[in-house]
C-alpha cells in the first residue's frame, strides 16, 4: 500500500494485468495485492509517500472473523490512484506512530494494521461481508478481561505488543482487540497510555523521584517524552502537576 504524501505527480505501471496511468494526489492511494509483480513503474515527478505493507497472515486472520467462507481464498483487489479516507487516515496514524519515541507505539501499529486490514477486506476485496458476523463483538469474560488487565499493568515500564496482550487473555489478538474496547471503552493501546500517565501522576505526588526517573518507570522513553505526552492527556507539564499538587 502506498499512500501519496504530496502532488500531483503522474504514476505509470505496468502489471501482469496491464497498464495504467493515473494523476495522485496528496491522499491518493496505490494497492497491490501480494504476489502481483509490478513489471515497470514510473514517476512524472518527485513525491512523497508512505509504503506499507500489511502480512497475508494478517488479512487472513481478519478474513476468518468477517466471512463464512475460507479466507484463503479472500483476494485483496489492485487499485491505483484510490481515494479512501478512512485508509488514509490509518496511515497517517501509522506515520505518528513511528515518529514517536512513546513505546505504546507498538500496540497503537499492531492496532492500526488490523484496522487498515479489516477495511481492506470490507472495502477493496473479492469477500462479501455477512451480516452475522458483522454484529457487534460478544462481551469478554471477565477472566479474560482481568488476565489482560494484570497483564498491562505488569508491563507499564515496557513495550508491549498487541500479539502479547491477546495471548495473556487466552483470546485471538482479533477477538481480543474487539472485546476489549467493547469492554472498557478504548482500545488497548489507549488503556496502556492511560494507565501509564496515571502511574505517572501518582509517582509525582508521592515519590521525590526525578521526573526524568518517573518517565522511565512509567515506560517512556525520557522526561522529554513523558512530558510531552502527560500535557497531551492532561494539559500541563509533569513538572506543573506535582507543583500544584503539593502546594
Amino acid at each position: 500500500m502506498v499512500l501519496h504524501l504530496d502532488g500531483p505527480v503522474m504514476v505509470h505501471c505496468r502489471t501482469p494485468r496491464g497498464e495504467r496511468s493515473c494523476l495522485n494526489q496528496a491522499g491518493s492511494i496505490v494497492m497491490i495485492p501480494g504476489g502481483m509483480d509490478l513489471l515497470h513503474v514510473r514517476l512524472g515527478g518527485t513525491a512523497r509517500s508512505l509504503h506499507l505493507y500489511l502480512r497475508r497472515a494478517l488479512i487472513a486472520e481478519l478474513a476468518s472473523d468477517m466471512i463464512d467462507r475460507d479466507p484463503t481464498h479472500v483476494e485483496i483487489l489492485p487499485r491505483f490512484g484510490a481515494r479512501d479516507q478512512m485508509i488514509e487516515a490509518l496511515m497517517r496514524g501509522v506515520i505518528e506512530a513511528l515518529r514517536d519515541e512513546d513505546q505504546t507505539a507498538r500496540p497503537y501499529v499492531d492496532y492500526l494494521s488490523r484496522a487498515l486490514a479489516a477495511r481492506l477486506i470490507r472495502q477493496h476485496s473479492t469477500a462479501t461481508i455477512s451480516a452475522n458476523r458483522a454484529a457487534a463483538a460478544a462481551p469478554i469474560a471477565k477472566a479474560n478481561l482481568n488476565k489482560a488487565v494484570d497483564f498491562i499493568e505488569a508491563n507499564l515500564h515496557q513495550s508491549v505488543g498487541l500479539p502479547a496482550i491477546a495471548r495473556a487473555a487466552g483470546l485471538s489478538v482479533s477477538h481480543f482487540a474487539r472485546q476489549f474496547r467493547a469492554a472498557v471503552g478504548e482500545a488497548p493501546h489507549q488503556y496502556l497510555l492511560r494507565r501509564r500517565v496515571e502511574n505517572a501522576k501518582q509517582r509525582l505526588a508521592k515519590t521525590e523521584a526525578t521526573i526524568a526517573e518517573i518517565g522511565f518507570a512509567c515506560g517512556f522513553a525520557n522526561q522529554e517524552h513523558l512530558t510531552r505526552v502527560f500535557k497531551r492527556a492532561c494539559g500541563f507539564s509533569p513538572a506543573a502537576y506535582r507543583k500544584a499538587f503539593r502546594d
